[in-house]
């Protein structure tokens, strides 16, 4: 089969030179010159363009002589330029040549550059045996997603399964990736999470609250810049309430308030009432507010009970509504006693305590043991820690005691009668100071 467009491409030059007249006289050679045919003496370059660009293809010959040059595009079976002169009506083509090299280099010039426009282009000089050669124009397309097949902000129920789907041109073909607003993991089914999810469609499985969320589609195929289209995910289900404390004892005239934690989508209509299922309003008695948290479908119900009294004891009830239903909860709130700090102890506590005393401290006192009593009933009193301390000095007395008169050097008598009679002070001062103190009581 011969080259594309060469019959057409004839047909045209010689319908151009016909014409353009005879040849002129510095065209016109003698009988005995030898003619050169035209050759290429460079081949086009491919080029790779985006679209919107401007784009130049060079076709450089040498002894073109009376000969003419066209330009082709191949796969659209379409001469665009033979000579200076423009063949097609596509206003973006247009030609031009070196003016300062004899007409050895043709240029294509194309405007604003589209899709279509890529493919195989042909420079062709209209010798007997027509000479071409090719080159090839690439044009790259940034991804654009298509909004009429891609999918838009969904609402589904709790339990559902969902399919989100985004779809995407450009050249090359965009790749298309999935991922969460938030950069959480995407629950594909219940044993599969990911961060990132490639494919035009994104299937989840029996959807609960916590995929509610936006959902990003993400479209790239190498040529900047990627794209992306942000799709919200609703999950619609009845409110749920939890409460941490439901019985709750106040001192009378403190303020109190009580929580109940609420998850919803839609947003609840969140309210309180008391026994007779009366709704509460704000007053000087009671401040209500509903407080969002995240995520989005969780809030905090508060109500605050001013100077609580006795008649304000009673059944609390957190209320919640949405379309998919309705719940509540009950706190109850009793009148607890003030809370008290320790008074000292009166005269007859002391003397009630001190004769629950049972006696066991030991001193030795010459080699003779008299006992005493000193343990208090209830550990945690101050009075237990006192004596214990008298409990201790008089032990370690004990041994210093005993000490003197068992280990005194024989090499220092001297000192040790001293150690012998200040052992003997410091344990009659102690005898004498226990007597005391029951005496005193």
């Amino acid at each position: 089969m011969a080259p594309f467009g060469v019959t057409g491409a004839l047909l045209t030059l010689l319908l151009i030179a016909s014409a353009a007249g005879a040849p002129s006289s510095s065209s016109v050679l003698s009988p005995n010159a030898v003619l050169e045919d035209p050759e290429f003496t460079d081949v086009i370059e491919n080029i790779t363009v985006p679209a919107g660009r401007n784009v130049k293809l060079a076709c450089s010959v040498k002894n073109l002589g009376t000969y003419k040059v066209a330009w082709m595009h191949f796969e659209q079976s379409a001469i665009l330029t033979v000579h200076n002169h423009v063949i097609t009506r596509n206003p973006r083509i247009s030609v031009t040549h070196d003016k300062h090299d004899k007409h050895k280099t043709w240029f294509l010039h194309i405007n604003n550059v589209q899709e279509e426009d890529k493919g195989r282009y042909m420079c062709q000089i209209n010798t007997v045996t027509a000479k071409t050669q090719f080159g090839y124009l690439h044009v790259v397309v940034p991804p654009n997603i298509d909004d009429s097949i891609t999918s838009s902000d969904v609402i589904v129920r709790e339990g559902a399964n969902v399919t989100l789907r985004c779809r995407a041109t450009g050249s090359p073909a965009p790749s298309i990736k999935w991922r969460r607003d938030d950069n959480t993991r995407i629950s594909i089914t219940k044993s599969l999470n990911v961060l990132e999810w490639e494919g035009e469609t994104l299937e989840l499985t029996r959807i609960s609250r916590l995929d509610m969320g936006a959902y990003l589609c993400i479209a790239s195929n190498g040529v900047p810049p990627s794209v992306s289209k942000r799709i919200k995910v609703s999950v619609d289900f009845p409110p749920m309430l939890s409460i941490a404390h439901q019985l709750v004892g106040v001192p009378p005239l403190y303020n109190i308030t009580i929580e109940c934690l609420v998850e919803a989508y839609p947003t609840s209509l969140n309210y309180w009432t008391r026994e007779n299922d009366s709704m509460i309003h704000d007053s000087v008695k009671y401040k209500t507010e509903s407080v969002s948290t995240s995520p989005s479908y969780k809030s905090v119900m508060k109500l605050t009970i001013f100077s609580f009294q006795a008649s304000d004891s009673g059944n609390y009830k957190c209320v919640a509504k949405n379309p998919r239903g309705e719940t509540d909860g009950n706190i109850r709130i009793y009148l607890s006693s003030p809370p008290t700090t320790i008074p000292p102890p009166t005269t007859e506590a002391v003397q009630k305590e001190i004769w629950e005393l049972r006696p066991n401290v030991n001193i030795s006192l010459y080699g003779q043991s008299t006992t005493f009593t000193s343990h208090l009933a209830d550990k945690n009193s101050r009075y237990q820690s006192n004596l214990n301390e008298i409990d201790k000095s008089e032990q370690k007395s004990s041994e210093e005691s005993a000490k003197g008169f068992d280990f005194i050097p024989e090499d220092d008598k001297t000192s040790g009668c001293t150690k012998t009679h200040s052992g003997l002070m410091v344990v009659i001062l102690q005898v004498l100071f226990i007597l005391q103190i029951n005496r005193h009581f």
